[in-house]
């Protein structure tokens, strides 16, 4: 007598064609799993057999809908986002359609086509706003949405409380409900990441690298990419009947679990490519005031000329300023075990495509940039202390 195998389970991922959505869709197709890549930009990897790619925009209904090609899809992993990082933070309508809009269609599909599982990739910010947090945890409440320094964060906390809120909306098709979750991670890195590495990378050679900030205690997370895939693999196992749907309508903080200075974290990397990590420490206050001139520039000059900013005020506040969270929920509910990672592996993954400090040609270029630093770090003081104040006889 034949055996009847149960037909492959498939899913969709939005922003499968970035990063960590092309590593989720291979951890998946590894385990046997038709996955759907939907993006806007295709992946730079060849795909593996068992995944294909749509292209097409989250702000579309008609393209989301497209997506999911008649497929009887079981989860949906809404990763797709936009804004997170430099001049990305700045562009506040895009932003709100692709974060907002996006996952208010990503929503309504499911409904539609009965899509009983959705776990949805967040942040840290939908608390965090500047605020020292020290071992938070779930149970604290959003930061009021007109505290948030930034648009992205805004949207994100936003679209949060949207997925959150559809956990048990009733199904189109057949007599379940949409289980949803949300995971909210801290700052990704591994070999390959494409969004805030390389712009690391890229000031360190330029030789802007030249100081740091803030508190030398202040402590921040990183979540590997790695751990980052566990994490999702297990919130979707624990959305089903199985599991009790244990994740249904919650969220959870996912990271490495190991509270580090955001400075002394990247120290492997900028030593490892060959480069002298900086000794000066300049005040919190004055780099966060730059970062809010370079707003002001880029608000005036920007639509003439879309430079990336140095630094934004959030990424500041998210790389001086003390916040991290308990993984204890995680743990317990999901059963999330984070592996230890470091930086090694990324800074051979640069060597290989030709970074790292040559023995010539480094010293005039650093040099003009010290010119740089000073003259703006001059202004800076300058615009920051108080004008005189003139008294009339």
């Amino acid at each position: 007598m034949a055996i009847q195998r149960s037909p492959k389970e498939t899913v969709l991922i939005t922003g499968g064609g970035g990063y960590f959505g092309f590593r989720l869709g291979c951890a998946l197709n590894q385990k046997g799993v038709h996955v759907i890549l939907f993006d806007i930009s295709s992946p730079s990897q060849s795909l593996p057999e068992g995944i294909t790619f749509v292209r097409g925009d989250i702000r579309h209904l008609s393209d989301v809908e497209t997506a999911f090609q008649d497929a009887d899809i079981t989860c949906v992993f809404h990763i797709a986002s936009y804004g997170m990082s430099g001049r990305e933070q700045l562009n506040q309508t895009l932003i709100e359609e692709v974060n907002v809009g996006g996952t208010d269609n990503v929503l309504r599909i499911c409904q539609r086509r009965g899509v009983p599982r959705l776990v949805y990739t967040s942040t840290f910010n939908v608390v965090f706003g500047g605020q020292v947090i020290t071992n938070g945890d779930e149970s604290l409440p959003y930061l009021p949405l007109h505290l948030h320094p930034d648009h992205y964060s805004r949207t994100k906390s936003i679209a949060e409380k949207k997925v959150l809120e559809a956990n048990g909306l009733a199904l189109d098709q057949g007599n379940g409900v949409l289980r949803t979750c949300a995971l909210r991670p801290a700052g990704i890195y591994g070999p390959g990441e494409q969004r805030h590495l390389p712009r690391i990378v890229s000031y360190i050679e330029r030789g802007l690298f030249k100081f740091v900030y803030g508190d030398p205690s202040s402590l921040v997370e990183f979540v590997h990419v790695e751990n980052l895939v566990q994490a999702h693999l297990l919130a979707s196992e624990a959305l089903k009947a199985d599991k009790e749907h244990i994740a249904s309508g919650k969220p959870y903080f996912i990271s490495d679990g190991r509270p580090v200075n955001n400075f002394e974290f990247f120290r492997p990397l900028v030593e490892g490519l060959g480069y002298e990590f900086p000794t000066t420490r300049l005040p919190l206050t004055l780099i966060y005031f730059c970062a809010f001139l370079i707003e002001v520039v880029h608000f005036i000059l920007g639509r003439l000329y879309n430079f990336q900013p140095f630094l934004t005020r959030t990424e500041v506040y998210k790389t001086g300023v003390t916040h991290y969270f308990s993984l204890e929920k995680a743990k317990k509910e999901l059963g999330y075990a984070p592996q230890q990672f470091g930086l090694q592996e990324v800074v051979e993954w640069f060597k290989a495509h030709g970074h790292g400090r040559s023995a010539e040609g480094q010293d005039s270029g650093c040099l003009l940039w010290d010119w740089v630093l000073v003259f703006l770090l001059a202004v800076s003081f300058l615009t920051w202390f108080p004008p005189s104040t003139t008294v009339s006889a």
